[in-house]
C-alpha cells in the first residue's frame, strides 16, 4: 500500500461549514479561483462582430452578445438601441451598456431581410 497524498481540494473543509461566515468565504474563494484572463480577439472575429452589429442595427434584429466582465465571459441578448461612438459602447434596448473592448462575440438571433428574400 502506498502513502501517496491525494489532495481532496475544497471538500476537506466541509466540517467547518458550521462556522459563521465560512460559506460566504468559500463561495468568494471559488469565484476568485474561477476567473480567467480576457481572450484576445483575432482580426476576422472583430470584422464578423462589426458586420453582425451593423446588420442588427439596420434590420432591428435581436442579438446575443458575449462580453468579458470581472474574469468571466457572460452572455445577454436584446436589440441594439444605439451605438455610442463617443464613449465606445453598445447600448441594448433594456438599458445595458457594454464597452466595445469588453465585447467578445455578437451573434444575430433573427433572420435578416436578405435571408427572407432568398
Amino acid at each position: 500500500m502506498s502513502n501517496v497524498y491525494v489532495d481532496r481540494g475544497i471538500i476537506k473543509w466541509n466540517p467547518y461549514d458550521a462556522l459563521i461566515g465560512y460559506q460566504s468565504m468559500l463561495q468568494e474563494m471559488r469565484y476568485r479561483l474561477g476567473k480567467k484572463e480576457k481572450p484576445v480577439l483575432m482580426e476576422d472575429a472583430i470584422e464578423t462582430m462589426n458586420r453582425n452589429l451593423s446588420m442588427a442595427v439596420e434590420f432591428d434584429a435581436e442579438i446575443a452578445l458575449s462580453y468579458f466582465h470581472d474574469g468571466y465571459v457572460r452572455t445577454t441578448h436584446g436589440r441594439v438601441r444605439r451605438i455610442d461612438s463617443v464613449f465606445l459602447r453598445v447600448v441594448l434596448e433594456h438599458g445595458e451598456a457594454f464597452q466595445t473592448e469588453d465585447i467578445l462575440e455578437i451573434t444575430l438571433l433573427e433572420r435578416t431581410k436578405e435571408e427572407y428574400e432568398e
